[in-house]
């Protein structure tokens, strides 16, 4: 076998075998393939759905992982929330308790001011009512010492050659009044007495009412006043002449002035006597004063800055009644001057007759039925004219008049002086004196109003409400009480409107002396002499 195959068998059967492996290679190898082409989806399928496994897994981790965060969160913030609450309930305790603190501070703390309120409420009362009661201490001292000025400057008053039982007559009408009183003979000159001396002749007071007699005169001689019917010709009043000066009518008096004017008034007071010194013979008589360059409308009706003594009102009230004869006052100083008393004129009042005399009808009125009524004796023939207002720190009351009227015998001139004064209560005192000079009063059947004046007689007169109510203050001049009206410089009433925004300023204004020096004190008395209080809010 050897020799009949011996080289190609074996080539042969390696090429065989070689063939053989090739094949089986191939055939694993497409087998291989094919089972690897089978396989391949499979086992592409299985890692997609491992991947989303793995991804579902890491999804539910991390759900899970965020369930937990979020329940962490949770536990974090319901910690955070409970730790907040408890923050803030105990903040809101603190608050609470700070809160109360606070209020319980800010309580007391009211409690203080109301307290300091209170205790300053009535700190104020006690200064006040202490207050009060200097004010009254010092307004009683005031008084008194008026009158106690009053007392002393009597004791000293020289009364040589006066007339002892008018003096003594006079000395108890004024009685516990502070003032001064001077009598007269109004024809000529002859003084019968001088109560108070240094207040009558050396110390000047506000004429205050009294210069209506002055602008009374001025107006009927300048026609700013009509002769026959009394009224205003340049302005209208609803009262004449006659009853302005016995009901004492500021309006109309300061309109009569303002129509003339200051210098003009001035010129008639002069003529009257004011402003200079009477020539009774005594160390120191005052001159007086008049109001240069006072254009305000008071002058003509309160007499603000002048100054008059109570002699220089006894020569004025004698010249007016006596046909215009400024008489020389002089007292006789022994026996024989008495006897053989001879009359001097210092000058004559160079204005017609019928002028000067033409507000004698309203002297009269005021006696009879107007400010100075209270308690004279209409039997007398009593004309005068009254005044109240304030001047030297107090108020003061004036009556400057004569009797008989149809042919005056005396003058008799009363200013007195403190809380209570006014012209009524000098007109009072006039009016005793009067009683004790009645028996040498002697009266003419001859009516002066109807035969020199052509007056209607009044023998009743007639009062309405709204003069009564004005007339009750006895023209209390510086109340301003009377309805006193505002007057410009032309003599005409400047109205106020009450809706207006500005108001136009008041030209009726108080001047010199008109201020008071202290706030007036009324003080009353009972039967027993105990003081009784009175409601300072309340009036008179």
């Amino acid at each position: 076998m050897k020799s009949m195959f011996p080289k190609i068998s074996l080539f042969g059967v390696s090429l065989s075998l070689l063939v053989l492996v090739l094949a089986f290679a191939g055939s694993a190898s497409a087998q291989s393939k094919k089972a690897t082409a089978t396989k391949k989806p499979v086992a592409k399928k299985t890692a997609t759905q491992a991947k989303d496994a793995k991804k579902d897994r890491d999804k539910a981790k991390q759900s899970a992982k965020s369930s937990k965060d979020k329940k962490k969160e949770k536990q974090t913030a319901a910690k955070s929330a409970k730790s907040k609450d408890k923050a803030k309930t105990a903040d809101s305790k603190k608050n609470d308790k700070q809160s109360k603190s606070e209020r319980n501070k800010q309580a007391a703390e009211r409690r203080r001011q109301e307290a300091e309120r209170r205790a300053a409420i009535v700190a104020e009362q006690r200064r006040r009512e202490q207050a009060r009661r200097e004010a009254i201490a010092r307004a009683v001292a005031f008084q008194r010492g008026l009158r106690t000025e009053t007392v002393a400057n009597i004791s000293k008053d020289v009364t040589e050659g006066e007339d002892m039982n008018i003096r003594a007559a006079a000395v108890n009408a004024l009685g516990d009044h502070a003032g001064s009183v001077v009598v007269m003979e109004a024809q000529t000159g002859k003084v019968l007495t001088v109560v108070n001396q240094d207040w009558a002749l050396r110390s000047g007071i506000k004429p205050c009412s009294t210069i209506k007699l002055v602008t009374g005169v001025a107006g009927l001689n300048e026609k700013a006043i009509d002769k026959t019917d009394g009224s205003l010709t340049t302005s209208t009043n609803r009262l004449g002449l006659d009853d302005a000066l016995a009901r004492s009518d500021n309006g109309y008096f300061q309109r009569a002035g303002s129509a003339m004017g200051n210098t003009k008034v001035i010129e008639y007071a002069k003529q009257l006597g004011l402003g200079e010194p009477t020539g009774y013979p005594i160390e120191g008589e005052y001159a007086g004063k008049l109001p240069y360059n006072n254009n305000n409308a008071r002058i003509y009706s309160h007499g603000d800055d002048f100054e008059v003594t109570t002699m220089q009102l006894a020569v004025m009230v004698s010249a007016i009644t006596n046909g215009g004869h400024r008489v020389l006052p002089r007292v006789p100083r022994n026996e024989v001057e008495k006897a053989k008393f001879q009359t001097f004129y210092k000058a004559n009042v160079e204005v017609p007759r019928d002028s000067v005399r033409r507000v004698i009808p309203g002297m009269m009125g005021a006696a009879e039925y107007g400010t100075a009524r209270r308690g004279m004796d209409q039997s007398l023939g009593v004309a005068g004219k009254t005044g109240s207002c304030i001047s030297k720190g107090t108020w003061v009351g004036l009556f400057a008049s004569v009797a008989p009227i149809e042919q005056p015998k005396y003058s008799v001139v009363v200013i007195t002086r403190g809380a209570k004064e006014r012209g009524r209560a000098a007109a009072a005192v006039a009016a005793q004196i009067y009683r004790t000079l009645a028996p040498n009063i002697v009266r003419t059947d001859r009516n002066l109003a109807q035969t020199e004046f052509k007056l209607a007689p009044r023998n009743t007169p007639v009062i309405n409400t709204a003069t009564a109510a004005a007339d009750a203050d006895d023209e209390d001049d510086d109340a301003d009480a009377d309805g006193t009206a505002n007057i410009d410089a032309n003599g005409r009433e400047v109205i106020v409107v009450p809706s207006a925004t500005v108001q136009p300023k008041k030209l009726v204004t108080k001047t010199g002396s008109s201020k008071p020096l202290f706030p007036p004190v009324v003080i009353t008395y009972d039967k027993d002499g105990k003081e009784i209080k009175n409601d300072p809010k309340k009036p008179e």
